[in-house]
């Protein structure tokens, strides 16, 4: 299989050259009525705790997109709020991510050395209205202290068990023991009354850690959880870790290395049993964008094809060292792959880049062998 570029462009587009909000972390979801729902959040810029978040629209399968604005006007002076938007197979949108009070405008929400996010929630809302409207954001009980990272989309299952989850951070309390070595999971049988959590990936290596996670279900009903692997002792990365479940999240399989020495990756599965993983890539030239196919067999993920779907003109704002640590200087980021029919695929970045800024789409073509 190889991805043909069919179009691209941007969904919120940002002028390099004067002083607007930054544009992050887009999701994408095809609602019921055909609608492409793409979430993302503004801040004033990277590295302050006032992420707002918001909603564009494309109505014509991702040739023209509007601005739907900020989801919850009303929170957005108390809370800043990052997270993103899936479907479940009941035609629900949900939104899940973090919440982080805002204490003085301006502030910071993490800390490095080690590195810190500063203490949140995680939360989930829904959407009965193909993402016009949204319910109140509620609020996700953690197996974990401290803060959550969690910028993969909620997974709702075909046998309705609603699954996130989260890497856990160190907060701003030091006194705080936070176990790192792991992403976790944590799954409701009840839409969201009562939640339990367990490790869904496991870290050998000393000083390993992870990121920027997700989980999909697969065509067959297996479960795979990835993420970006990172060994926080030397700021270099491992190959991107995965895990699956073959009994809908009951358990999990131990952590293998995907193969792929990549950085923040996003999952989507095919109909035809196989997954896509989309990632950055800021260590080896040529920089951007690159998408995987792999089969997933003795629960172990096998790449099949792997083809870089867009370039960027530079992986970091400074020439910085790319590692996750200046991820304040990243000049892009947190892709994410969505399933537009059996021709196409739609995949979406956030960048900041000399000549182009905001959240942009590519739109790919399949193309079988």
């Amino acid at each position: 299989m190889n991805f043909d570029v069919l179009d691209e462009g941007f969904v919120i587009r940002r002028n390099p050259h004067e002083i607007e909000p930054v544009a992050v972390g887009s999701r994408c979801a095809v609602a019921p009525n055909g609608d492409l729902v793409c979430s993302y959040s503004l801040q004033s810029a990277l590295g302050i705790n006032d992420f707002v978040p918001n909603i564009s629209r494309s109505t014509n399968g991702g040739n023209s997109w509007s601005e739907q604005g900020v989801i919850w006007p009303n929170r957005k002076v108390k809370f800043s709020i990052i997270g993103s938007v899936s479907l479940a197979p009941t035609g629900d949108l949900f939104f899940y991510g973090i919440q982080i009070p805002i204490d003085t405008p301006g502030e910071l929400f993490s800390r490095k050395s080690p590195s810190r996010i500063k203490q949140n929630d995680l939360i989930w809302a829904k959407s009965t209205d193909h993402g016009w409207t949204w319910s109140e954001p509620q609020i996700i009980s953690k197996p974990t202290t401290g803060s959550a990272e969690a910028p993969g989309p909620m997974c709702v299952t075909r046998s309705g068990r609603w699954l996130a989850c989260y890497a856990p951070y160190r907060s701003f309390d030091q006194s705080l023991e936070i176990d790192r070595r792991q992403i976790v999971v944590v799954s409701s049988d009840d839409q969201g009354t009562t939640w339990s959590g367990q490790s869904m990936l496991r870290f050998d290596p000393p000083q390993s850690s992870g990121s920027e996670a997700w989980v999909v279900e697969l065509a067959d009903g297996k479960l795979l959880g990835a993420c970006w692997h990172i060994n926080e002792d030397i700021g270099e990365d491992y190959p991107n870790a995965c895990a699956v479940s073959t009994d809908n999240a009951n358990s999990w399989g131990p952590t293998h290395a995907t193969g792929i020495l990549g950085q923040s990756p996003g999952l989507a599965a095919l109909p035809d049993g196989r997954a896509l993983m989309v990632y950055n890539q800021r260590k080896q030239s040529p920089y951007g964008v690159r998408l995987a196919l792999a089969e997933i067999r003795e629960n172990k993920f096998h790449r099949l094809a792997d083809q870089l779907v867009w370039q960027t003109e530079s992986p970091t704002q400074s020439q910085s060292s790319g590692n996750h640590v200046d991820w304040e200087d990243f000049a892009f980021g947190e892709p994410s792959v969505t399933v537009l029919n059996q021709n196409e695929l739609l995949v979406t970045v956030w960048c900041i880049q000399p000549s182009r800024q905001g959240i942009r789409y590519i739109r790919l073509g399949i193309l079988e062998k």
